[in-house]
């Protein structure tokens, strides 16, 4: 079930990378239209959803960050709700820069600051949305190097009684907890006990929790 809240993160980053494309459509149908008229509601609007998201941002305020080391599956969750409401902020931010520069008399200001918003909710969501989709995608961990991966192969196949790797895939459950699966061929006639109990070990120690193993005779 914890995956579940990994789900959750992706679905509000995918939810931003749709509002960062919507905003840029919303410049471009700006820029085409050559509107550049707020209305006064909207601005009042905007200032009050500003003043509420910052104080949201404030009790988020450990995930205020584009790049956070997920140690377990709350923490995207939580970092994709503050992203939401830092998003949020921006866009009531750029709304009223908008139309504080259209009052100076600066032309295309609304395609403007649509557009860095855009931008800027973009860039803030990227690495969430990276994140989230590597873990329900079960890619390679990024907490273990595939060095050390290509490492413990090594070691393993280095063995007397290992003949060959048949297959080895590791990826996380959830951040924090790394899985993997691994098949061997062994020789024959073997005690399959010391050898399952060295491969165990050698990638518990490599940050592994769970390893599924199977054997093959030659």
């Amino acid at each position: 079930y914890k995956r579940l809240e990994v789900l959750s993160a992706f679905t509000n980053a995918l939810f931003l990378m749709f509002m960062s494309f919507s905003l840029a459509v919303e410049a471009l149908h700006a820029f085409i239209q050559d509107e550049s008229e707020h209305k006064h509601y909207l601005i009042v609007s905007a200032v009050t959803n500003l003043l509420v998201n910052l104080l949201g941002v404030w009790f988020f305020r450990n995930y205020a960050r584009v790049n956070i080391a997920y140690r377990k599956a709350e923490d995207m969750n939580y970092h994709s709700v503050c992203l939401h409401v830092i998003s949020d902020s921006i866009r009531s931010a750029g709304l009223i820069l908008a139309s504080w520069l259209l009052s100076l008399g600066v032309e295309n200001t609304e395609v403007l600051c649509l557009g860095l918003v855009s931008v800027t909710v973009f860039m803030l969501v990227m690495p969430l949305f990276k994140a989230t989709g590597g873990v329900l995608l079960q890619m390679a961990p990024p907490n273990i190097p595939s060095s050390a991966l290509s490492k413990c192969l090594r070691q393993i196949t280095s063995r007397e009684d290992v003949t060959e790797v048949l297959q080895a895939r590791f990826w996380e459950v959830v951040p924090g907890h790394t899985v993997g699966s691994l098949r061997l061929q062994v020789k024959s006639g073997i005690d399959e006990r010391p050898l399952l109990q060295y491969v165990y070990d050698v990638y518990h120690d490599l940050g592994v929790q769970d390893l599924t193993l199977q054997t093959d005779y030659t």
